[in-house]
């Protein structure tokens, strides 16, 4: 039988030895361990996914719904011999998801289904809002179309995000035409107390039947806080003969993250 005295160098050996592997472990623990980030490639911490959902500023796939493109695709009106624009009506149902730099494409077709002109271009889609994809002017020489489509060409990827024109007020449209010609004015008024700058205003143009018959964009450098105002002009080289009802308006800017 051991001695008290064997028996208390094997605990002091033994104490030793745990405070030794505790130091090392320690030591290997620092140097080798790294926190979870949104950017390591691994599913760790309070992830939903791998390197979104939980604490990260990105969305899972799972946790936004897809946006909606509507108008069946794509609408182009003329505006001059050989030149359309397009458009397409872009839904977002998500209130706190936004998506940048989204790449998109439209194709215009003549009546055999031949492809006449093609334009890419990138668009924003802001939290809690609709908006319109748009081209100008697309070249289609001395073909005539009659059918256009669009498409994005990547998934819109998203991440949080708020609507950053909640201050922003549509006061005033008024559309005029002639026999000739047509145009609108947009009067905006910001009840924010900062200023709103950089605003795009798309607008869409409906007949009785709820039908887009006219589209077009602009910008707007800056609105002044506290009741400030800005006037967005449109014009069109082309008469509707009346068929306008209501004029939808859809101004956004560029979405911020969360």
């Amino acid at each position: 039988m051991a001695t008290w005295s064997t028996r208390r160098k094997f605990i002091y050996g033994g104490s030793l030895v745990a405070v030794g592997s505790a130091i090392i472990f320690g030591i290997f623990f620092s140097l080798f361990y790294k926190a979870p980030t949104c950017n390591d490639g691994i599913k760790n911490g309070k992830e939903q996914d791998v390197d979104c959902g939980g604490t990260c500023i990105k969305l899972c796939q799972s946790a936004f719904l897809p946006a909606r493109i509507e108008w069946g695709g794509a609408k182009f009106e003329k505006v001059a011999d050989g030149l359309y624009n397009a458009a397409s009506y872009v839904v977002n149902p998500n209130t706190n998801g936004a998506a940048l730099q989204v790449p998109y494409k439209f194709s215009l077709y003549d009546n055999q289904g031949i492809l006449i002109a093609e334009r890419e271009g990138v668009l924003a889609i802001p939290a809690h809002r609709n908006t319109l994809a748009f081209e100008s002017a697309i070249s289609t020489g001395k073909r005539i179309p009659v059918k256009a489509t669009f498409e994005f060409l990547r998934t819109p990827q998203w991440f949080k995000s708020h609507d950053t024109l909640d201050g922003l007020a549509v006061i005033e449209k008024k559309y005029n035409e002639d026999e000739k010609s047509s145009s609108l004015e947009v009067m905006l008024e910001n009840r924010n107390l900062t200023a709103y700058k950089k605003i795009i205003v798309n607008v869409v143009l409906y007949d009785i039947n709820g039908n887009a018959i006219g589209f077009s964009r602009t910008n707007i450098d800056e609105i002044a806080p506290n009741g400030g105002r800005e006037m967005a002009p449109f014009t069109w080289p082309m008469s509707r003969g009346g068929r306008v009802v209501s004029v939808e308006v859809l101004p956004e800017t560029i979405p911020v993250r969360d």
